[in-house]
């Protein structure tokens, strides 16, 4: 008789990216070998590659959707533009449908957590924070929600948004987000949330450099605030564009620069690639900040916009993603695992995820995919199977199969 702990799951022949056993029990994972002994179920998998859920460090559900009702933007500040105007009648119930649309294909597309912007201003008021507090809680069983809650459109010139920002902290968001490059005052507009994050003892997640000019970064003024609060650690940069046309030498200043400071940096790669450059034709750089060169910085991609002005396509797969960065960045097969990393423990240490891998010990958020390894997979672009949360199956996505006569 086998009288070792009885398991709730085992999922067998995984690849990890070795050939082993994975055994679950109470939520978590409790063995990876094999001859793991007894438990209520047992999968084989057959030789798939198992990753961690992936992480989604940076979207916009409340403005998800909605390029049917204005059409392509031409420009950032276009886009912008379109998005306020539009805000002023998002419903509750609306953001709420459209949002949820956004988070089961990012499930099924293998994310079990995600950081999402909200706008919270005196056109969206409160309204789209309140059906994302709702959707955390309506998809909690298949994926971990970070709500930010985030000012656009600026925070100096635009009066009322700083007290909807605190508003919003009561009622449950997460973290704050700013956009200083859309203030009249983007200095002003750092120091303001920085004050506001260490009173309230929360994040902060900023837009920053969104432009192909090397010149008037503020990475900067928000590294050097970073080390003065004592927010190690607690700080991120979405965008950051301006690092993809800086010479090797201020590149390599400003990645010092981070990694001391300790502030991570997401690229958006789609939105990067669509939105910049658009008035140089054919011949307009890349745009897409190059992560994989910013060593000692704690580093993701994501997916930013879906079918909106900003982006108007998108499938919230963030295996996608990390391959058009491999591609733009002219990364071959050495760097799959750096690339990989980018949504998945990358993205998991800027949120602060506890207990995220595939270890012993680790939370079960894994996902099975169809690929015979975690290179292949992202080579492939492979589809995921099935997704456990919690050791408990979450989605499944059968794999094709050829009806032949």
């Amino acid at each position: 008789m086998d009288t070792r702990q009885m398991l709730d799951l085992i999922l067998t022949d995984a690849r990890l990216p070795r050939p082993a056993d994975i055994g679950i029990a109470d939520g978590r994972i409790v063995a990876v070998g094999r001859d793991l002994g007894p438990a209520r179920q047992t999968r084989d998998l057959g030789g798939r590659a198992v990753l961690p859920g992936l992480v989604e460090a940076h979207i916009h559900l409340d403005k998800a959707g909605i390029l049917c009702r204005c059409g392509q933007s031409h420009s950032l500040s276009q886009a912008v533009a379109t998005v306020s105007a539009l805000k002023r009648d998002f419903t509750t119930a609306d953001v709420r449908t459209r949002g949820a649309r956004v988070l089961e294909a990012a499930i099924t597309q293998g994310t079990m957590h995600m950081r999402s912007h909200v706008e919270v201003d005196p056109r969206a008021g409160l309204r789209s924070l309140t059906a994302l507090l709702a959707l955390r809680d309506d998809y909690a069983f298949a994926l971990d929600l970070q709500i930010c809650a985030f000012a656009q459109e600026g925070l100096t010139n635009d009066p009322g948004t700083e007290a909807l920002l605190e508003q919003a902290l009561d009622l449950g968001a997460d973290l704050l987000g700013g956009c200083p490059y859309t203030d009249t005052d983007p200095l002003a507009q750092i120091d303001r949330l920085f004050a506001m994050a260490v009173r309230r003892g929360v994040d902060l997640d900023f837009h920053v450099d969104f432009d192909l000019d090397p010149e008037g970064s503020h990475i900067r003024a928000i590294c050097e605030r970073t080390m003065r609060h004592g927010w190690r650690g607690r700080v991120t940069l979405g965008h950051a564009t301006k690092l993809a046309v800086m010479d090797d030498a201020r590149l390599a200043e400003h990645a010092a620069l981070l990694a001391r400071a300790g502030v991570a940096v997401v690229a958006l790669p789609a939105t990067d690639l669509y939105l910049n450059g658009m008035d140089q034709g054919h011949r307009a750089p890349r745009g897409v900040a190059p992560l994989h060169l910013l060593e000692g910085v704690t580093v993701a991609v994501a997916t930013n916009n879906v079918m909106n002005p900003f982006t108007p396509y998108g499938d919230c797969a963030l295996l996608r993603m990390a391959n058009l960065y491999a591609n733009v960045m002219h990364l071959g097969a050495d760097h799959f695992d750096t690339c990989l990393d980018m949504v998945t423990h990358g993205p998991a240490r800027l949120m602060g995820l506890q207990g995220y891998g595939l270890a012993p010990g680790d939370r079960a958020d894994l996902i099975v995919l169809d690929a015979a390894s975690p290179a292949e997979a992202l080579a492939m672009i492979a589809p995921p199977l099935m997704g456990f949360k919690a050791g408990r199956q979450s989605f499944d996505r059968p794999a094709a199969r050829l009806l032949r006569p």
